[in-house]
């Protein structure tokens, strides 16, 4: 499968990855109908054949087909569409992304603030340091599991350890959402643009720029989130298409 030309939320053109390419050919397809809510999906292998692909690939593709709404995995039986349209409130884990959303904005945001007054030098070691590694890190899997981290290092921060705990208990969903985003939303430079500033604010111990910058990362989350799950322009499947409906 070849890769094409897709955009950030910003706008910007990026290059999309193979289980991107994958997961837009099915999403596609189950909006075009060509597997209609009810059918099963071709197996794992079968698919894998007709794409071109790996089978983790594959798979990185069916759980974001998943977490979209439009397929349910039954195990021992196979992948099932369920949708004809993505859901506009994903699922990431045990919540919803607007659920997700709501609760970061009435913790996550605040936070920010506590921690600009609150925090301590070795704080600031801390979050400098995972923020230097996250910039030069590629890997999506390992570039995930440092972005909680540092969300949990500003709440750390805040010395209440509540607010950690709040976000302890959303961490795994966390941790899906930060994939699924930079997966399909190219949103790792981004982020790590926002989490600078969020550590900026921190140094210069300015409550409201933390709060705006905190308040500004999730925006643009909430903005990549809709992009990428509003509903596809229907366009009429291609020779490719045809060969591997």
């Amino acid at each position: 499968m070849n890769l094409s030309d897709s955009q950030t939320a910003g706008g910007t053109p990026r290059r999309i990855s193979a289980m991107e390419a994958v997961l837009h050919h099915l999403r596609d397809a189950i909006e075009r109908g060509d597997f209609a809510v009810g059918d099963k999906l071709p197996s794992e292998a079968e698919l894998c054949r007709r794409l071109e692909v790996s089978r983790p690939v594959l798979r990185e593709a069916l759980r974001a087909l998943q977490t979209m709404g439009l397929t349910v995995s039954r195990t021992g039986k196979g992948t099932f569409v369920v949708s004809d349209g993505a859901a506009a409130d994903p699922t990431f884990g045990d919540y919803t992304a607007s659920d997700l959303l709501e609760v970061r904005r009435h913790v996550e945001i605040p936070v920010a603030g506590y921690a600009a007054v609150r925090r301590t030098p070795e704080d600031l070691d801390h979050l400098t340091h995972l923020l230097e590694r996250m910039e030069q890190e590629t890997d999506t899997t390992a570039w995930v599991a440092m972005d909680t981290m540092f969300h949990l290092a500003v709440a750390q921060a805040a010395r209440n350890p509540v607010f950690r705990r709040v976000i302890e208990e959303i961490r795994d969903a966390l941790a899906r959402q930060s994939a699924f985003l930079n997966e399909l939303g190219g949103r790792r430079e981004q982020s790590n643009r926002e989490h600078r500033a969020i550590v900026e604010a921190l140094v210069d111990s300015s409550e409201q720029d933390a709060v705006d910058a905190m308040a500004h990362h999730l925006v643009r989350v909430e903005t990549t989130l809709t992009t990428i799950v509003r509903p596809q322009h229907r366009t009429a499947p291609s020779t490719e298409d045809e060969d591997h409906a």
